[in-house]
């Protein structure tokens, strides 16, 4: 494993905290990240469904599907992103986009799109606490930023989920091939991969390939990631700045 890899407290996204508490505080990320695949989207209950369902300390920390619900969470996002917010915080997104639009210009050539998905990825990234440009990364790497991209394995979409954790994350009308529910996927997936590697980048990624044990695709990644995301890396290692 390539030693700028390590997780060490400047190179993991829980380094400000103890072991368990930061596998702690990932686990119910996850978790709750997981329950917001099922959380209602109507609008009349538009006060305790999205912003309810990230109540940590009123949620189990289990993966479990809630009664059926649309098969797209646009409604329940769209819900999310009018909650007023931090003036801060909201200049801090807008910067992040600003900064991100030039690389992805690229691969997304209209620019409506192009500030609708980095602000969807800005916010899945939020909800699952990784670094949103760790996640356009991945997304370059793994479908070069193509909803509609399927792999000879099957794998579908944005994120390249495969079919199977509909069952393990969703319900079965969930359409992988529907960019924001793909992202929901698909920083669940990688957020639980952390945790499980207690925020060891490069274990985590081989895992979201199924690699497990070769650090090729995490190399590769994190190339993607410094060069064409401006990744926070600082004398070679991974930094994420809060």
């Amino acid at each position: 494993m390539p030693p700028w890899y390590r997780p060490s407290r400047s190179s993991t996204f829980c380094a400000s905290a103890s072991a368990p508490d930061a596998h702690r505080r990932v686990k119910r990320a996850i978790a709750l990240t997981a329950l917001c695949l099922a959380a209602a989207s109507t609008a009349a209950a538009s006060d305790d469904s999205f912003l309810a369902a990230l109540d940590a300390d009123r949620r189990p920390l289990v993966v479990q599907a809630l009664p059926p619900t649309p098969a797209s969470l646009r409604t329940t996002l769209d819900d999310s992103l009018a909650t007023p917010r931090d003036p801060t915080e909201i200049w801090a997104a807008r910067q992040w986009q600003s900064a991100m639009a030039p690389s992805l210009a690229r691969f997304v050539k209209d620019e409506a799109l192009r500030g609708e998905l980095l602000q969807r990825v800005y916010l899945e990234a939020r909800l699952a606490n990784l670094p949103p440009e760790l996640v356009l990364a991945v997304i370059q790497v793994e479908s070069a930023f193509r909803a509609d991209a399927v792999s000879s394995a099957g794998a579908v979409g944005l994120m390249q989920i495969m079919p199977f954790w509909i069952r393990e994350l969703g319900l079965p009308a969930d359409d992988l091939k529907d960019p924001w529910r793909n992202l929901r996927y698909g920083t669940t997936i990688l957020a639980h991969y952390l945790a499980v590697e207690r925020g060891d980048f490069t274990r985590a990624l081989a895992r979201y390939n199924g690699s497990l044990g070769q650090t090729w695709y995490p190399e590769r990644v994190m190339r993607v990631w410094q060069r064409h995301w401006r990744g926070p890396v600082e004398n070679g290692r991974v930094t994420v700045q809060r």
